[in-house]
């Protein structure tokens, strides 16, 4: 009898436990699910200005760079711009119906006739690519701490990552506050030095536009 009575309070207290991590929507993003309109709390330039912080990551300056010593400027600008609009237009739907039915790619892929395997497989795209992108953006902030502090790179790999894990366990509500404060800032950082650069070399965009890189066709644009 006391050993029932024991199990019965251990799973009261679970169940009080369980339902404080509910109502603690810092603990639920409905990811694998659908979300009820009344979490969708943020406005419109919430969202904008949140998703428009996926632009500023350090991984895209070394692949532009990259591509422009290889394929030239003018190649890779047309490159960049096509693929630029193709993401676009193909994200249009995507981003309608995941926030008029308030769902997530995962359960939109379901929806979408591919069944419970496609959006399996869509979570491991997505799961690997977040691995790909924070190994890539932790290389790189650690080693400009290494570079502007001296921190041995395996301690700056550890400060990156546990700089992330508020940014994770409180998603979306930090994440808004986060670039609301940190966008002016990015904004100059991404711009002051074009206008320095043109103020201090004139001749620099002329330079820039014309560089041909490693193209075979030089600063002509080549389709393939």
């Amino acid at each position: 009898m006391a050993r029932i009575e024991s199990a019965t309070a251990n799973l009261e207290k679970s169940k009080r436990h369980y339902n404080s991590w509910v109502v603690n929507e810092t603990l639920e993003d409905y990811s694998l699910r659908y979300a009820p309109r009344s979490f969708r709390r943020w406005s419109e330039f919430e969202v904008a200005n949140t998703a428009l912080g996926g632009i500023s990551y350090l991984a895209d300056f070394a692949i532009g760079g990259s591509i422009a010593i290889s394929s030239g400027f003018t190649n890779s600008l047309w490159a960049i711009l096509i693929s630029a609009v193709i993401i676009f237009v193909t994200g249009i739907p995507i981003s309608y119906y995941a926030a008029r039915y308030n769902i997530d790619m995962d359960l939109l892929t379901r929806g979408a006739g591919f069944g419970y395997i496609g959006s399996t497989l869509t979570s491991v795209i997505y799961a690997s690519f977040c691995f790909i992108f924070f190994a890539l953006e932790g290389a790189i902030m650690a080693q400009a701490i290494e570079i502007y502090f001296g921190l041995p790179l395996v301690w700056g790999y550890l400060l990156c990552t546990i700089a992330i894990f508020p940014l994770v366990v409180f998603g979306m509500t930090l994440l808004a506050k986060l670039q609301v404060w940190t966008q002016p800032i990015w904004l100059l950082g991404m711009f002051a030095p074009w206008f320095a650069v043109l103020i201090k070399d004139p001749t620099a965009w002329s330079t820039w536009t014309s560089f041909a890189g490693k193209s075979p066709s030089g600063n002509g644009f080549d389709i393939l």
